[in-house]
């Protein structure tokens, strides 16, 4: 069987490494395939264009995308079109994957006011982006019964050290306004794709994040006193302010066994820090 992911970026690169050790046969789709690693069969592929044959005993499909900019205009190129073109590749070439995953995002969730969400809460995105990748789900679901939607909460890991660089330069202050923030290892946001292939009789949607949503004054001072490093004084009276962010429950995940390597943001960053792993071009 064949597991073809669509969007071998460093996510979905992660995740086809993850397939292969598993012992599937991995396919990646990207545009420049020359920098997959040899674990990867790849092809260069612009989603948008005239697709390659899709192996026939493709079991399933990981749809993780990135697009080019953060305009709406970039969103519906990259996900909606290159979605629906795919799904036309699929039903061109007579191919009907067991599990199509598609990596969403929390975006689709415009919740503002510290409260929870879970998959029960209702997609309400407050953003164009965010309304875009609803839409690419909704085709799915339609298109696409056997989908299940990952939506995946804010990813830090290798070579994405936007926090630690606000701290290291100085740009990073302490306290603030209250604002809530949800995170997940880019290693386990792989982990979760080919933990929910696996799953026999899966949901439609899961939230990928990890076990501890976190208020970013507290995520900036951990990553402070790590680096051994002082924070700029507060923007805001510690505290003061109104509450903002969501806070993201991954219980659903949790009780289909899914176990993290990187369970909060302490662990995660500690090994950021450390210099564990590597970012995929």
């Amino acid at each position: 069987m064949t597991v073809l992911i669509a969007g071998c970026g460093d996510l979905g690169t992660q995740a086809g490494l993850y397939f292969a050790e598993a012992g599937q046969r991995v396919v990646g789709w990207r545009r420049s395939a020359d920098k997959l690693p040899a674990q990867i069969e790849g092809t260069s592929v612009d989603l948008t264009g005239e697709l390659p044959a899709i192996p026939a005993d493709t079991d399933v499909v990981v749809i993780a995308l990135t697009a080019d900019g953060r305009t709406e205009a970039a969103y519906r190129a990259t996900y909606y079109e290159g979605t629906a073109n795919l799904l036309g590749a699929l039903a061109r070439d007579g191919v009907e994957p067991r599990r199509i995953i598609f990596v969403s995002s929390t975006a689709v969730y415009g919740n503002d006011d510290g409260g929870w969400i879970g998959e029960s809460t209702p997609p309400a995105p407050s953003t164009a982006t965010g309304a875009v990748l609803r839409e690419t789900e909704e085709l799915l679901t339609e298109r696409a019964p056997q989908s299940v939607l990952l939506r995946l909460s804010g990813i830090y890991g290798p070579g994405r050290t936007r926090l630690i660089d606000q701290v290291r330069n100085g740009t990073a202050h302490a306290g603030g306004a209250p604002h809530w923030t949800n995170r997940i290892h880019r290693d386990d946001a792989a982990a979760v794709i080919v933990h929910l292939a696996g799953l026999e009789a899966p949901a439609t949607a899961y939230l990928g994040t990890d076990q501890e949503p976190a208020l970013l004054a507290e995520v900036r001072q951990f990553i402070s006193e790590e680096l051994g490093l002082a924070l700029t004084s507060a923007e805001a009276p510690d505290g003061g302010g109104e509450l903002t962010g969501k806070r993201c429950s991954n219980a659903l995940l949790a009780s289909t066994g899914f176990t993290f390597t990187y369970p909060t943001y302490r662990e995660g960053y500690r090994a950021v820090l450390q210099g564990v792993g590597v970012r995929h071009p």
